[in-house]
């Protein structure tokens, strides 16, 4: 997945559909951008779908070079959710926030 894809939605205020983790997921985009480790990636919440940690809803950093079939909903997102702050210390870059 591109990073354009999720800026897109975090600008339209819309859920992000996905692939992630061999998971379909619906997601808030809050943030998007570099990791610390130099990987493409956004600070997502997660409204629902699947999950390797069985956390099936809450915060998720996710690289958005293992995401895949990503599409806009037309779900509108209720971010920002509890907890989000600008800025995000997970990443050294941001292309696009809240």
């Amino acid at each position: 997945m591109h990073s354009d894809t999720a800026c897109e939605a975090l600008n339209k205020g819309v859920c992000l559909e996905l692939r992630y983790s061999g998971f379909s997921r619906i997601v808030e985009v809050h943030a998007v951008g570099t990791s610390t480790a130099g990987n493409p990636v956004m600070r997502a919440w997660q409204v629902r779908g699947g999950s390797v940690s069985n956390e099936p809803v809450g915060w998720k950093l996710m690289r958005l070079d293992e995401a895949a079939g990503a599409a806009l909903t037309t779900e509108r997102s209720l971010a920002p959710r509890p907890g989000y702050k600008q800025g995000d210390r997970g990443m050294t870059r941001i292309f696009c926030q809240l």
